[in-house]
């Protein structure tokens, strides 16, 4: 068996990052010490300068997801290959039971969508849309086969009515699983949107006057209660502003299973993006929308103190010839963005302007999202026995963002011509190299991941 050691690098956690040697055989850290002695069996990686992750978990991807009308243009071949790509070496997709179908079915057919292979290791969410004895029954099924994790709507065509939302988290509850819960207030936004002038239907920056933080903030508050009913544990995903944020700390403060999740759309960006023409402005359209300036400071505030657990993409992607679905009625644009493989990159450059710190880092892209999601026991850290998912940055380094090098197949890119501090230089995925000097070289190496159930942060 292969032995990799890894020598002079600065291996980062979430308590305190220092100088370590790492050793791999195999699939697995077979040993983390100051100094490791170099054999004859072993090749060496000098890792001196750089700085050592553990492989980055997203919690929340959408790929091959057919909605509003047209199908994500990253399906598990293309999405998993750009999440590996910057530093994502696991991703948790949200597979969806439709109406009509079991929870069964609903699984089945989402991993049939991984067949053509994947290049980083990979779960699934289950959605539930359609609350019915059989779904009740299977709940527990879900979890014996390792879907520990559910998603949950409060508004879409897909949203769950309050009796068996609230009923669904009873029973996840009972069996030990875990909800992501998409908080909007419906009836608002059909309200707001019912009220749009017909000479305002192609004007983009509609889309956040009619899905308004308040609207957010209502149903984080709602959901909190249900949880405090129900005792499910509760993971309110893409936060984006100041109002929730205020209901989630709440919550924490009175010590509920209450979990935060945020994107870095949130983060780089305020709703100024959409004031501009169709093809810019289009390229931001997602729910919730993206807010304001203050919003997003108040969130880096938040990851700061430790307020936000978790840091995920919600990639949901697209071309432009997708987004002008909407071209002439802004309620038509697809929703989504494309930052799989932007995320680690992003945040390490944080890092780097000193607005978070290493650990920080490493708790919400690895740490948490390894407790929240059942996968504490091999995954993200770089610890003895852990699977060998090693991210090496160099900080001497910078990356351009640009379409130009996007794995994604969307055909923009957010953050094009920005450059940022540092550069992913190579990605092991359970011990085998998947990113060399940045370019991905071993691909559908990725295989499926039966999760336990959760574990308290």
């Amino acid at each position: 068996m292969s032995k990799i050691l890894f020598k002079n690098g600065i291996v980062v956690n979430s308590s305190k990052s220092k100088k370590l040697d790492l050793l791999v055989s195999g699939e697995k850290i077979i040993k983390v010490a100051p100094k490791i002695k170099e054999t004859s069996d072993m090749e060496v990686i000098d890792c001196k300068g750089k700085y050592l992750f553990p492989g980055f978990i997203d919690g929340h991807t959408h790929f091959d997801l057919s909605v509003a009308g047209t199908t994500t243009i990253d399906n598990f071949e293309s999405g998993t290959k750009a999440a590996v790509s910057g530093g994502t070496t696991t991703i948790i997709d949200y597979g969806t039971q439709y109406k009509g179908e079991t929870l069964e079915e609903g699984l089945k057919n989402w991993l049939k969508k991984a067949k053509d292979g994947v290049s980083c290791d990979y779960g699934v969410h289950m959605s539930i849309s359609d609350w019915n004895e059989k779904a009740k029954e299977q709940v527990s099924l879900m979890i014996k086969e390792g879907v520990t994790s559910f998603k949950l709507y409060t508004t879409y065509d897909i949203k769950l009515e309050d009796k068996d939302l609230f009923e669904a988290m009873q029973e996840i509850s009972k069996h030990g699983g875990i909800t992501g819960v998409h908080c909007e207030n419906d009836g608002m936004i059909a309200a707001l949107r019912s009220e749009v002038r017909i000479e305002d239907n192609n004007k983009v920056k509609m889309h956040p006057l009619t899905r308004p933080d308040v609207a957010e903030a209502e149903s984080v508050n709602k959901i909190v209660y249900y949880t405090e009913n129900s005792g499910c544990p509760y993971i309110a995903v893409h936060v984006t502003n100041k109002k929730a944020l205020d209901e989630l700390k709440i919550a924490k403060d009175k010590k509920l299973p209450v979990y935060v999740e945020t994107c870095p759309q949130y983060l780089y960006f305020d709703d100024s993006v959409y004031n501009g023409k169709f093809e810019s402005a289009s390229k931001f359209v997602c729910a919730p929308p993206i807010r304001k300036k203050s919003d997003s400071e108040y969130l880096w505030k938040g990851i700061k103190s430790g307020l936000v657990d978790i840091i995920s993409t919600d990639h949901c992607s697209f071309t432009m010839k997708q987004k002008e679905l909407g071209k002439d009625d802004f309620r038509k644009i697809p929703g989504g963005v494309n930052l799989v493989e932007y995320r680690g990159i992003l945040l390490f450059d944080a890092v780097m302007k000193k607005k978070i710190k290493l650990e920080d880092m490493a708790r919400v892209l690895s740490e948490n999202p390894s407790y929240l999601f059942g996968l504490y026991d091999k995954k993200g850290f770089l610890k003895k026995g852990y699977d060998a998912d090693i991210v090496i940055i160099n900080p001497k380094k910078k990356t351009k963002l640009s379409i130009k090098n996007q794995v994604s197949k969307s055909d923009y890119c957010l953050f094009e011509g920005k450059t940022v501090n540092g550069n992913i230089e190579n990605v092991f995925l359970r011990g085998q190299k998947i990113v060399e000097s940045g370019k991905v070289v071993n691909e559908k190496k990725g295989m499926y991941l039966k999760r336990k159930k959760y574990k308290k942060i």
